[in-house]
């Protein structure tokens, strides 16, 4: 008679064992209908599962994260058994779940088109349509690759063959098609809503350049058809605000073969990185930090002792010199903490913070660098918190504060928060971990922010906070961190004398706000789709002549307010204003000053916004007031 504890709390008595889909069906028929899978004590299974044991269930359907993985992962299925029927030539591979969808490797005599794709997903619908009903079966190793090879799938023939010869092989079955998979997968065909076919490249059978290329077909899948809807909107308002295609359309930088993973900024680019720097500089001035500057190359040496060598010694890039070995630096660190050791330090100095924009190098895998946001070469805002046990709460609660100010500065009011944990290998006693794992955690509770706990996932030397904001369509970047270190300052023998003359090791509190700037800045070209507030913005006007006449205004206009520290051009070339208007316009420059005869003659402009909005006719005085209230309020009171 097993009993089945429900999420709620409430409980099921059944005579005789029950699948997972007749736990559903007892509840209501609603539910069976939506049941796509049950996690039974905490593990996902197929809605057919059979209970014969005292258990806690959750019926799971599309509206849930654990259902849309099953949605997705059947889906690949569906879209296997599609080529199967339509070129049974072809040889299916892998179909893993991804990041909002799914993908699968085939192998085929030629490549595919857009126009194949369409016919597949015309043949993924009907299959959809036609609700076959989805089947797990166990087969015997040695059987099972027998099986595949006599239907001429050597691929998974070969998968299978590399799972120990005593395990049993799960394969599921929907009409004539089957495949290997551990599962769970839906009940029937009929089960995968919402789904697109998105796009096809080429991938290696296994990731191995050594190994032939095979043809990976992307998907989405989701669990009704709005939600797709709202994806591939977004999809195509992520495609819009690239940051390559717009970095090149408004002349921000440009990355080539010579330097790969490298940016090479330009002015305008330059100058949005400038202003973010100077008012990072400014904020941490503001908030107690101390700026350093530290060497780019260090003996190797260092590296070993504070144990990046042996983590990151692959990533690092390398140098000899006089017969001695150096390391351009990938993190700050471990400078840092020269820098504290100059001089000894005593309790009343602490906390100390150190901050410092870091050039730092990583030798990211070619494969993996994306424009400016995934590079080898980057500037991180990085500081590090020097301070005792009984600072970190009162720290990172300060750190928080810092870190919500500069998000609602930029433009970001939603943060998502996760907190993580002690892993199974750690350095420091548990006493110390649960006083540093409580004093994050007092942290974001003490400002009521909800948060997610991510168990085992701290690093081995101290627990962390990761902070992750959402950008207007709905992406989630992670940006900021604060992590709590054990283990390097003691490695680096850092020291301070304590209230009662011992000497101590400090802890150390890592913290990023931004984490590097090309990342962030790529963040804000997409997140605004290159029409920065005027605060950033490369120039924040630009001033424009009607005819010859009124050339020598616009130098004068030009120059007044390029003296009151606004970033201004001006334009006096012989083309009609429209045209000048329309340029300017598509390199969004946020406000455009248009001068003809009567603005000259009464020394005012004619200011528009870049999205057509008329301001008026300005006097310079109340134009320069208006510019200077909206840095001061980050374009908040006005329109981005």
């Amino acid at each position: 008679m097993p009993v089945v504890t429900l999420p709620d709390g409430s409980q099921r008595t059944f005579d005789n064992p029950v699948t997972v889909a007749q736990v559903a069906e007892d509840i209501g028929p609603g539910l069976a209908k939506a049941a796509l899978a049950g996690k039974v004590d905490g593990e996902l299974v197929d809605t057919s599962y059979r209970i014969d044991r005292d258990v806690n269930l959750a019926i799971v359907t599309g509206r849930d994260e654990d259902g849309l993985e099953v949605i997705r992962h059947s889906c690949a299925h569906l879209l296997a058994q599609a080529v199967k029927d339509l070129y049974p030539s072809a040889q299916v591979t892998i179909g893993p779940v991804i990041e909002d969808g799914f993908y699968y490797d085939f192998a085929f005599e030629r490549p595919f088109t857009p126009e194949d794709l369409e016919k597949i997903e015309a043949r993924m619908e009907e299959l959809a349509k036609a609700d076959y009903p989805v089947q797990r079966q166990l087969m015997d190793r040695d059987q099972a690759v027998e099986f595949f090879r006599n239907m001429g799938e050597d691929y998974k023939a070969e998968i299978i063959a590399s799972i120990p010869s005593n395990e049993d092989i799960s394969l599921y079955r929907q009409d004539e098609f089957i495949d290997l998979c551990r599962g769970p997968h839906v009940p029937s065909t009929g089960k995968i809503p919402a789904f697109k076919l998105t796009k096809v490249a080429g991938a290696y059978w296994r990731g191995d350049s050594s190994n032939e290329m095979l043809q990976r077909i992307y998907g989405t899948a989701w669990g009704n058809k709005k939600d797709l809807k709202a994806y591939l909107h977004r999809i195509e308002e992520a495609e819009k605000r690239d940051h390559r295609k717009l970095g090149k359309k408004l002349n921000l930088f440009h990355m080539q073969e010579e330097a790969p993973g490298m940016v090479f900024w330009h002015p305008r680019g330059w100058a949005v990185y400038r202003t973010i720097e100077h008012y990072m500089s400014a904020q941490q001035q503001r908030h107690g930090y101390q700026e350093i500057r530290t060497p780019q190359i260090v003996d190797f040496s260092l590296w070993k002792k504070s144990g990046h060598a042996d983590k990151f010694g692959d990533d690092m890039f390398a140098l000899k010199s006089e017969e001695r070995d150096f390391a351009i630096k990938p993190m700050n660190c471990p400078c840092h903490v020269q820098v504290f050791n100059q001089g000894l330090k005593s309790y009343r100095d602490l906390p100390l913070r150190l901050a410092e924009f870091g050039s730092c190098h990583r030798n990211e895998p070619s494969g993996s660098l994306h424009g400016i946001m995934r590079v080898r070469g980057f500037t991180q805002d990085d500081a590090h918190i020097f301070c005792t046990e009984a600072q970190i709460q009162p720290e990172v609660s300060s750190f928080i504060d810092f870190l919500h100010e500069v998000y609602r500065d930029f433009g970001f009011d939603e943060v998502i928060y996760r907190l993580s944990t002690r892993p199974e290998q750690r350095v420091g006693s548990d006493e110390i971990w649960d006083k540093a794992e409580k004093a994050l955690a007092d942290a974001l509770d003490s400002k009521g922010l909800p948060y997610e706990l991510l168990p085992g996932e701290g690093a081995f030397y101290g627990p962390k906070i990761e902070f992750s904001l959402k950008d207007c369509i709905g992406r989630v970047w992670q940006l900021g961190t604060i992590q709590v270190d054990f283990s390097m300052p003691g490695r680096l023998d850092a020291q301070y004398v304590a209230e009662d003359g011992s000497r101590q090791v400090p802890v150390m509190l890592h913290r990023a706000i931004l984490g590097s700037f090309e990342r962030f800045i790529g963040i804000l070209i997409e997140h605004y789709e290159g029409a920065f507030p005027v605060w950033l913005a490369p120039e924040q006007v630009v001033v424009m002549n009607i005819t010859d006449k009124q050339a020598g205004y616009v130098r004068q206009v030009t120059e007044a307010l390029q003296n009151k520290g606004f970033r201004v051009i001006n334009d006096l070339r012989n083309e009609k204003i429209g045209f000048k208007i329309r340029e300017h316009t598509l390199q969004r420059i946020p406000y455009l000053a248009v001068v003809g005869d009567r603005e000259a003659e009464t020394q005012t402009v004619a200011v528009r916004t870049r999205s057509g909005k008329d301001i008026g006719t300005l006097s310079l005085e109340a134009f320069a007031d208006r510019l200077t209230q909206e840095e001061l309020g980050r374009g908040r009171l006005f329109e981005k």
